[in-house]
């Protein structure tokens, strides 16, 4: 293991037993590096990955800061409830931003429409849903796209109205530039990606296949 790594390791082990307070400025990078006799340019490497993964904050010519604990998430990975309901049902400030294209067209090969939201909640963007909808089933997906923040109510205004999903695979993957501009993230911080297939119970039909990334900073997740 190399030196940077052995020194965020014992970083995050005295953070994590609370040697530091929160707000309270943290060494600095030439206190670190006499401490563990290494170069500056190691520790400040260090530092800025522990910034990078939200344990610090920079205060510009003052250094930096331990930064308090965001409140999580709570989330049940559950396929019969759609995520809107969910964050609202649970009392959180819910805002949806539909990244509709007029651009984008229907696959013909799959005979799929895809849309994307970015999620807010308190006015932190920490989702990005991309559904990719069943065009046999919904002929009009590409005229009424611009206007859709949540799938599952549009489901319900065209007649379907309980849902589960067809298997569900859970990764974990860095985010792209595009993805980082519009999560506000840097491109070591893990998404939690979920892929699944919203399927009608009644029906058996498959409505869209869904791929949502969460910010892994900002979740606790309920599997069940």
């Amino acid at each position: 293991m190399s030196s940077e790594a052995l020194l965020i390791d014992e970083l995050l082990k005295r953070i994590t037993a609370g040697e530091y307070q929160l707000n309270e400025k943290f060494p600095s990078e030439n206190r670190l590096a006499e401490e563990f006799q290494l170069p500056r340019i190691t520790v400040r490497k260090a530092l800025q990955h522990l910034e990078g993964r939200g344990y610090l904050y920079s205060v510009r010519g003052k250094g930096r800061y331990l930064k308090p604990e965001s409140e999580s998430i709570h989330l049940h990975l559950s396929g019969g409830e759609s995520f809107t309901d969910k964050m609202l049902a649970s009392g959180y400030d819910l805002k949806t931003v539909n990244l509709f294209s007029p651009d984008i067209e229907i696959n013909q090969e799959n005979q799929t429409y895809m849309l994307a939201r970015l999620r807010y909640i308190n006015e932190e963007p920490i989702a990005i849903h991309q559904s990719y909808v069943n065009v046999e089933v919904f002929p009009t997906i590409q005229n009424d796209a611009p206007t859709i923040t949540s799938m599952f109510a549009y489901y319900r205004a065209h007649g379907f109205h309980h849902f589960t999903n067809n298997g569900a695979v859970l990764s974990v993957q860095f985010p792209s530039t595009d993805e980082q501009e519009l999560l506000k993230c840097n491109n070591i911080l893990p998404l939690i990606c979920l892929e699944s297939q919203t399927v009608c119970e009644e029906t058996k039909k498959i409505l869209e296949r869904t791929c949502i990334l969460y910010r892994s900073d900002k979740f606790k997740y309920r599997l069940r």
